[in-house]
């Protein structure tokens, strides 16, 4: 077994943050959303409480919605790397997707062609998928190498003049496999098409910096890095101000993020959204979290033997601690019962949302998806193991 961890932030004081952390359950379940710590839940209720109300009144309460908008306009740059009137909140990511490919797509013309990966969540590509079905646009897949890497020659094959848009998911949710998201950025504009990213999973994981990577839209959702179900989109400013929103004509424009708000905002999960930011800043960063989360990856895979296949890249180069693993002679869905039986909280399922990408990976059936995050402890790690390896030739 790995040595032990010497991680740089306090796990323990960690997770004592956390009122659903202080049983015996082990959460490893990250892909489908993380724990959230009290302070994020404190958050939205003192918001309902004490700033239940909108924009643009000259009372408290609605003074009060403004600071929380703007700060949260302020803590979602800083977490991407943009300025604040390039942050856009929704609903979730595929919401925001859905509604940003929408908007977008008032500028194509039939015959124009999108790229996604066939790494990508649904969400990725279903937008796309409709826009194209009524628009006559193209949708077409960039291929996998055998390791789940993203393909790049096929991607220059594809990338042509009729290419407006590249949309790909930064890192896999289903197998971790990462993108190399700055070298797609650079392809797609060298033809003259858009990078659009989904950095939902990728962004619980790893630190985000748009204008290093040179994306034009990102999206990514709260509730996989311990703040609330919410959807935040980056839109370059130079890209998002040609564009004509769909909007109730009333509402402000201004700042230009929001011109693609619709609605009124729920300002309670950004108040969670601002504590879940400040949660992470507190625990030290993902210069923190990223060595840690990386450590209790080995060490699962230094642990498992051959009789548990892991799908995907074989070690944690090139990948985030997600793993889709099956185990010799034992059905996906009693090993995620028997680990549930043990007080290990994993799913079960067959596409894990990725319609291209599963049916490449050889299993028949289902599979099962584990994921670290920074809360997960060693012994989690190896109470896991313990009882994978305990699953054999029964």
């Amino acid at each position: 077994m790995t040595e032990t961890i010497r991680p740089a932030i306090d796990v323990a004081a960690v997770r004592d943050r956390f009122s659903s952390l202080r049983g015996d359950f082990a959460f490893l379940d990250a892909p489908g959303g993380s724990q959230v710590p009290d302070e994020v839940g404190e958050a939205i209720a003192r918001a309902l409480r004490e700033a239940s109300a909108n924009l643009g009144a000259g009372y408290a309460t609605s003074v009060r919605v403004g600071e929380i908008l703007a700060e949260a306009e302020q803590n979602a740059a800083r977490f991407l790397g943009c300025q604040p009137h390039e942050v856009i909140f929704g609903a979730n990511m595929t919401t925001l997707n859905f509604m940003l490919s929408r908007t977008a797509g008032r500028g194509f013309r039939p015959g124009d062609e999108i790229l996604v990966s066939s790494l990508d969540h649904d969400g990725g590509v279903a937008p796309w998928l409709e826009l194209a079905h009524d628009a006559g646009l193209v949708v077409r897949h960039v291929e996998l190498n055998d390791d789940t890497t993203l393909d790049f020659d096929d991607l220059q094959r594809k990338l042509g003049p009729r290419t407006r848009v590249v949309a790909f998911a930064w890192a896999s949710n289903a197998i971790g496999t990462i993108v190399d998201a700055r070298r797609v950025c650079h392809l797609a504009h060298d033809f003259g098409a858009l990078a659009w990213i989904d950095a939902v999973h990728y962004a619980a994981h790893e630190p985000i910096d748009v204008s290093q990577v040179g994306a034009d839209v990102l999206i990514c959702s709260p509730y996989k890095f311990c703040g609330p179900h919410l959807g935040v989109a980056y839109g370059g400013a130079e890209v998002i101000e040609r564009w004509r929103p769909y909007k109730a004509r009333p509402a402000p424009t201004s700042p230009l993020g929001r011109r693609f708000e619709t609605g009124t905002l729920p300002y309670e999960l950004l108040a969670g959204f601002n504590a879940a930011i400040g949660y992470l800043d507190s625990v030290g960063g993902f210069p923190a979290i990223v060595p840690y989360e990386r450590s209790l990856g080995q060490r699962f895979l230094d642990g498992i033997s051959d009789a548990v296949t892991v799908y995907g890249l074989p070690g944690m180069d090139g990948r985030v601690p997600t793993f889709l693993i099956n185990v010799d002679g034992v059905p996906a869905e009693e090993v995620a019962a028997r680990l549930a039986a043990d007080r290990i909280g994993v799913w079960a399922h067959d596409s894990w949302y990725s319609l291209d990408l599963y049916p490449r990976l050889g299993y028949a059936g289902k599979s099962v998806r584990v994921g670290f995050i920074h809360y997960n402890t060693e012994d989690e790690v190896d109470r896991l193991v313990e009882a994978l390896e305990g699953m054999r030739g029964t």
